[in-house]
């Protein structure tokens, strides 16, 4: 008897584990409605779940802040509206400039209706609306405003029903690469959120007289966003956001916000005083390059160097000179003018504290007695031309008529009128209105003195200027064939 056996017969691998496969998956959802889970998927979930949080944690406590600032009257002091009747309600209407407006955003930061803001969000609006998270709209006052910081505080009167304020945390604890969420009315839609890293702090972009110490980060921020809060994975706020780095007007990666630790402080010195009062040091200071440090013997570029002091400011009684190099307040270590910039206007007047500084290649402590800053506003210096192709700047002598309007002490000397773009001046971050004091050393007032001066100079190997700017002195290091530039003086 002949067996036929059946040939084999050979399938593809998908059709022979699809059966198997059927059977496993119909068993799973048998057992559990839920999907697999994938690798870092819970991960994902539990950073979605904090965004979440973060997002209702912040929202009731921001606003949306709109202002109008009215037309201001005319030159000569009447009203436009006078002219109404006699030129007709049309040429008016025309005529009249349109009350400018503006949208930002703030935070309630207490029970008591205080939101904080921009200042160049409030400006000098005439009025100023708040709308809640609730929708309701009120109005509010302005309780003060801080530009050297760009710090408003605003108030409204919402007796009931007032939206939960926001905690604030410490800026000072955090880490670069943390986590952090904004909020605000980006191009006026309200209850935006975005998320982001800290990408850096200790940020200083403009100077100016600006108290900077900003964290930056990619979070989007965009117009209408400043005056919201930058908040943490807790749900603190821990900055204010107030500018963006962008060639087109939008986000491009680089948002900057002020540490709500300078905040909190020029905040409660608003509420409190209706101003913020600060420490003064009473100097002229300036960072280090690489060939300044090298011609005046420093060892680094640490450290804010003295380049004028003040004659009548705490700096000249307890001693200091043009020239020290000052490298520690008190227990802490300055690394460069904007760190001793904020951390003195953080002390209160009348504070004693020693400063370390290094003179003659020596170091030394010096106590002094802090002072409160004084209020002064530096206005720009033009003046007249009259030219050094040696060094890129074009000098003239002045009297005592010029003197008044650069707004300096001396009766006569030189004056920089024209820095040439290119030239060792432009290098060296000159500008027309400095006052030049001394070259190498040496004082000069006259141009033969000048002259004379430039002669027994080298620019291969530096020429070291101190100029006056704004009434203060700084140092200025001229060296040919270096890409290096001269700090601008700031006081303090």
């Amino acid at each position: 008897m002949l067996i036929s056996r059946p040939r084999p017969v050979i399938l593809p691998l998908s059709r022979v584990f699809l059966p198997f496969t059927a059977i496993f998956f119909t068993h799973s959802t048998a057992l559990s409605e839920e999907a697999p889970t994938l690798p870092g998927s819970q991960l994902a979930q539990e950073l979605s779940e904090a965004f979440e949080h973060v997002a209702e944690t912040i929202t009731p406590s921001v606003v949306t802040i709109s202002t109008e600032t009215k037309p201001k009257k005319g030159k000569n002091g009447k009203n436009p509206e006078a002219l109404r009747d006699f030129l007709g309600e049309d040429f008016m209407d025309k005529m009249v400039p349109s009350p400018q407006r503006g949208l930002g955003t703030g935070v309630i930061v207490d029970d008591q209706g205080h939101i904080l803001t921009n200042n160049h969000v409030i400006g000098e609006a005439d009025e100023v609306t708040v709308r809640l998270s609730t929708e309701k709209t009120t109005k509010a006052k302005v309780v003060g405003v801080d530009p050297r910081t760009d710090l408003a505080v605003i108030k409204i009167n919402v007796k009931e029903n007032l939206p939960k304020f926001a905690k604030l945390g410490d800026s000072d604890r955090l880490k670069i690469g943390e986590w952090v969420v904004a909020a605000g009315a980006s191009f006026g839609l309200d209850n935006t959120i975005t998320a982001g890293i800290v990408s850096a702090k200790g940020r200083a972009i403009s100077g100016n007289g600006q108290y900077e110490d900003f964290i930056q980060t990619d979070a989007a921020i965009n117009p209408g966003n400043s005056g919201g809060p930058l908040v943490n994975l807790k749900g603190e706020v821990v900055g204010i956001n107030t500018a963006i780095v962008s060639k087109s007007g939008g986000y491009m990666g680089i948002g900057f916000a002020i540490p709500i630790n300078m905040a909190r402080q020029v905040m409660e010195s608003l509420i409190t005083k209706g101003k913020v009062t600060r420490g003064w040091l009473g100097v002229g200071i300036q960072n280090l390059t690489e060939d300044l440090a090298t011609w005046l013997h420093f060892d680094g570029t640490e450290g804010a160097l003295v380049g004028h002091v003040d004659p009548k400011g705490p700096a000249k009684s307890a001693g200091f000179k043009q020239g020290d190099l000052i490298i520690a307040l008190g227990k802490e270590k300055i690394k460069n003018v904007n760190q001793l910039r904020n951390s003195v206007a953080a002390i209160k007047p009348g504070t004693k504290i020693p400063l370390t500084v290094v003179r003659d290649g020596k170091k030394m402590m010096i106590d002094v007695e802090i002072g409160e800053l004084p209020a002064q506003v530096d206005e720009p210096v033009s003046a007249p031309t009259g030219q050094n192709d040696e060094l890129g700047i074009t000098l003239e002598e002045f009297d005592e008529g010029t003197a008044r309007k650069l707004k300096t002490s001396r009766s006569k000397g030189l004056v920089i009128t024209e820095v040439e773009p290119q030239g060792l001046g432009a290098k060296a971050d000159l500008q027309p209105g400095d006052v030049l004091v001394s070259i190498d050393e040496t004082e000069v007032e006259t141009m033969a003195q000048f002259k004379d001066a430039i002669k027994k100079a080298d620019p291969k190997k530096g020429i070291l200027l101190v100029v006056e700017s704004r009434g203060m002195e700084r140092f200025a290091l001229l060296k040919d064939s270096s890409d290096s530039e001269s700090e601008d003086v700031e006081e303090e």
